[in-house]
């Protein structure tokens, strides 16, 4: 049911020089091949982008340095104190 058969096409051909004339159809492929040239070409781009990011990705994080160590003495904290107390200190 969903086979193209060879009148299909010969069908399509007709009604495609039928719309656009023997004389566009030569340009219309020609640009359609371009443009397909060029989205084939761009998504070769895309891809070798993504490949390299990963590989610079990558580099980056095998050469990272662990943090160092945090002393493990700690500040005495300093003494907390009300804000209320406070406001009144300063009147």
């Amino acid at each position: 049911m969903g086979a193209l058969k060879p009148w299909h096409i010969a069908v399509l051909v007709v009604v495609l020089v039928l719309l656009f004339g023997a004389k566009r159809l030569p340009d219309a492929a020609r640009s359609l091949g371009r443009s397909l040239r060029i989205i084939k070409a761009e998504t070769k781009h895309l891809t070798d982008d993504d490949e390299r990011d990963l590989a610079e990705k990558a580099d980056a994080q095998h050469g990272r340095q662990p943090l160092p160590p945090t002393s493990t003495e700690q500040r005495p904290a300093a003494p907390v104190q009300d804000p209320v107390q406070r406001t009144r200190d300063v009147s």
